[in-house]
């Protein structure tokens, strides 16, 4: 499982960078301006110059309205801008088909512009609560459009989360679908190290978060803390690593099975 980080600007990245070793993915948005709120086009460039070469920057597009156009060049802008992974708020989409057109255009402008740049696919969700596309049509979604990943986060940060909104049994649904689509399959929302376990154990690819990394926990007013990062890393490297062994015993459970049933 991958670990991505959001710092708020240029600052927080140099404490992500300091903290680079803990991390897969810093990723470049503005959360005063939304779930997933645009950052400016110079501050994703000074990010990705803060921060190692080899690791990857993600930049948001924003909670996005359905205006395809306006859309496919904000994400071209991003990419231009210095982030490999694109990510797109589907804020505005009421309905698949619209969503499906608004990330082809993102598709289409960032892959032209650099192949191998990552696009993702955002829901959210309490989609309820906003009036946007159903969760679990993202992953659908992403797969038509030509996008990489389908992902999930809360549109609204009012303390509550992404289980609170979404199941652990339909977040497993939500990755299954993706991975079906062979697509990766990101989940975000006020993560927490308890959910760890969970998202380790229906397959998640990539973990999003910031509050748990910050200064008393709070995505707002809080400072990502370095060794706030190291600390959520290990654990879930120490998930990683339990899930890794059950999964090896569940195998050689079935193996052995197998063996006695069909001895002669």
């Amino acid at each position: 499982m991958l670990l991505l980080i959001s710092p708020d600007g240029v600052e927080e990245a140099l404490d992500c960078a300091k903290a680079a070793e803990h991390l897969d993915i810093v990723d470049v948005k503005k959360p005063d301006e939304g779930s997933l709120g645009a950052n400016y086009p110079w501050v994703i460039k000074e990010i990705r110059d803060a921060v190692p070469a080899d690791t990857p920057v993600s930049a948001t597009v924003g909670d996005v309205p359905y205006k395809p156009g306006t859309v496919a060049l904000a994400a071209l802008g991003a990419a231009v801008s210095g982030a490999t992974y694109i990510k797109v708020g589907l804020y505005g989409c009421t309905t698949p088909p619209q969503a499906i057109e608004v990330m082809r255009g993102v598709v289409r402008a960032v892959k032209d512009y650099r192949a191998d740049a990552f696009v993702v696919a955002s829901g959210y969700a309490d989609a309820h609560r906003i009036g946007c596309v159903n969760p679990l049509a993202l992953p659908d979604i992403a797969r038509r459009s030509g996008a990489d990943a389908a992902m999930l986060d809360t549109a609204i940060k009012d303390g509550t989360r992404l289980f609170d909104h979404v199941p652990p049994d339909t977040c497993a649904e939500f990755v299954r679908l993706a991975h079906e689509a062979r697509l990766l399959a990101a989940l975000a929302g006020s993560v927490r190290q308890a959910d760890l376990g969970t998202l380790t154990r229906i397959g998640t690819d990539i973990v999003g978060v910031r509050g748990a990394v910050c200064e008393g926990g709070d995505r707002t007013t809080g400072r990502i803390r370095p060794d706030l990062v190291a600390a959520f890393r290990a654990e879930l490297d120490r998930h990683a690593r339990e899930q890794s062994a059950a999964d090896g015993d569940r195998q050689r459970g079935a193996l052995n099975g197998y063996v006695t049933r069909h001895q002669f």
